[in-house]
């Protein structure tokens, strides 16, 4: 409990002196904080919800998964329903993950997906598991950074073949907003009905968790029940979701969809020019909206810092709040092989994807673009792959 109060007296330290300095770097570290807390609390990981399909034969997390880009995809659409009220203009929102759609989509979306399940937890899931004090999570992030180096080296190539003369693909150009909306709803639908036909042929529905309510005999007991459900207790994943999805909703309604890899590539490239192995200037990437590669532009800090770190620290003051932070140290030497190489094939799928599973699918699809169903599918593809290549592993 101390190193809890003592966790969150330090965000709040943080808050007021880069309040002092941007307003946009201190609404960004509270937009991690929040995000790091609730992936922490739901254990809500993206490789666990496509993995678990294939692995054990239930969609637990694929449920929440569904329901938080439902809610998103409300959310967006009113926001890009008043930013582009004529949708007959062929103009496309600002900021909205609606990408260039082609090979680079689908290849970064199979990598990604191979990626994030020979790891142990995609992009999000492993900043979380970082903050719980896992080791193999912290190699699998510096695999990501890896990959997203070397994509960086070969984006230009991508660029002058494919991505630059690639279309974008917005629902609403072709049947408006109210329909763009009723149609990645009736197709989230859809995907839930298909998951829970999926579970009930494995015979491995998860029934929720029993809640054990204690007596409660006055207000105060009332208060340390409440936090407890807050703060110690594991959140049902649907609650997860929905929340996950909403804080999506008030971060582009504030300025952009939530994203990360962007940052962890300026970053990597950055680390890389010390020792003069930056990659040459990356064509059109200043073009493009979502998680392009960012050529680091010597600054140390900016919004996105404060947004992937208060994503770390959130999930670490939520561990050591609910007695769940803990130095896990793998006992296998395979797993730091899988951890780095999967995060070197994360990386590299989302740097030629234009963002892993946040960026370019929990951001992606709400957008009402086609590019996020792509790298969906085939995220799930990867998912299939990967696990079978752990299953020979073990």
């Amino acid at each position: 409990m101390v190193l809890a109060v003592i966790a969150w007296t330090v965000a709040a330290v943080v808050y007021v002196v880069v309040h002092g300095f941007d307003t946009q770097f201190s609404m960004f570290w509270v937009f991690g904080l929040a995000f790091g807390f609730v992936l922490q609390r739901g254990r809500f990981c993206f490789a666990s919800a496509f993995r678990d399909i294939f692995l054990l034969g239930h969609a637990r997390n694929m449920k929440g998964l569904l329901l938080g880009l439902a809610v998103g995809a409300v959310g967006f659409g009113i926001v890009m329903s008043r930013q582009v009220p004529l949708t007959s203009l062929g103009i496309y929102p600002p900021s909205a993950n609606v990408l260039p759609l082609g090979i680079h989509t689908a290849l970064g979306g199979l990598l990604f997906g191979v990626g994030m399940v020979v790891a142990g937890g995609c992009v999000s899931g492993s900043v979380y598991r970082m903050g719980e004090g896992y080791v193999a999570s912290w190699v699998a992030f510096g695999g990501v950074m890896a990959g997203l180096l070397l994509s960086a080296h070969t984006w230009n190539w991508w660029w002058d073949v494919h991505i630059a003369a690639a279309p974008r693909f917005w629902l609403p150009h072709w049947i408006g907003h109210p329909g763009a909306l009723v149609v990645t709803l009736l197709a989230l639908a859809a995907a839930y009905v298909l998951v829970l036909l999926i579970e009930r042929r494995a015979g491995m529905v998860v029934p929720p968790a029993p809640r054990v309510h204690e007596p409660t005999e006055s207000v105060l007991d009332d208060l340390r029940s409440t936090a407890r459900t807050l703060f110690v207790h594991g959140w049902p994943v649907l609650p997860a979701g929905a929340i996950l999805g909403g804080l999506n909703v008030l971060l582009f309604t504030a300025q952009e969809p939530w994203g990360f890899t962007g940052e962890v590539s300026r970053w990597s490239i950055g680390a890389a020019s010390l020792v003069n192995l930056a990659p040459p200037p990356l064509a059109g990437v200043e073009s493009l909206p979502g998680c392009v590669l960012v050529v680091s532009d010597g600054l140390f800090f900016n919004h996105m810092f404060f947004l992937v770190v208060g994503m770390f620290f959130g999930s670490f003051a939520a561990a050591v709040g609910a007695g769940e932070f803990k130095l896990r140290v793998p006992k296998r030497p395979v797993r730091y092989a899988q951890s780095l190489g999967g995060g070197v094939v994360m990386g590299y799928g989302s740097g030629i994807g234009m963002g892993c599973t946040i960026g370019a699918f929990f951001s992606a699809i709400p957008s009402l673009a086609l590019n996020g169903w792509v790298f969906g599918g085939f995220l799930a593809l990867g998912a299939w792959i990967g696990t079978h290549i752990i299953q020979r592993i073990e």
